[in-house]
């Protein structure tokens, strides 16, 4: 997203990333965007959730975008944005849902692998779907494998879905989207 953005591919303000953890701040500052660190732990979260909400609202921030944010939201904060806080989940929703979907799609011997990339709902990578794809995968691939070609796949989901929804082609109703 932010080498699209760069690139001018992606027209769209980036104020701050928000992390609840340091380890990509290199990143942040390798675009020059204002890095936020909000740690986000079981004992803090409603805590840290309204720091976050705050801070969108201070830079009246219209739609979020998780990525490797790996934590539930609160109903409370996903109210607060209802169909604007846009999500990529390694795995081709609804199938393998939750946080190792490669390894359980290695279990079960699929032979597609997919990216999909929803808006987030109270219920676990359930939200309406706006973007997805998928990779052919056989026997010879490792669970390695697999999660390099999904990391291919989760990065042109997430930055369709991300075009779509600021180019306003997505309307949603009831937990489904119309995509144009």
């Amino acid at each position: 997203l932010l080498s699209r953005h760069e690139a001018g591919e992606l027209r769209v303000e980036i104020p701050f990333i928000l992390s609840n953890h340091n380890h990509l701040k290199h990143v942040a500052e390798r675009f020059e965007i204002p890095f936020v660190h909000i740690p986000n732990s079981a004992d803090r979260k409603a805590e840290a959730e309204q720091e976050m909400i705050q801070i969108c609202k201070e830079h009246s921030v219209d739609f979020i975008v998780l990525a490797r944010y790996m934590q539930i939201l609160s109903p409370n904060f996903v109210d607060a944005y209802n169909n604007r806080i846009i999500n990529i989940h390694h795995s081709f929703l609804p199938a393998f849902p939750g946080a190792k979907p490669y390894h359980s799609a290695f279990a079960r011997g699929v032979k597609i692998i997919g990216a999909t990339s929803h808006y987030v709902t109270s219920e676990l990578d359930a939200g309406p779907i706006i973007e997805q794809d998928v990779a052919r995968v056989s026997h010879r691939d490792s669970i390695d494998d697999l999660v390099r070609k999904g990391r291919d796949l989760e990065k042109l989901v997430l930055s369709r879905a991300v075009y779509k929804h600021v180019n306003r082609m997505v309307l949603v109703y009831g937990n489904k989207t119309v995509v144009f």
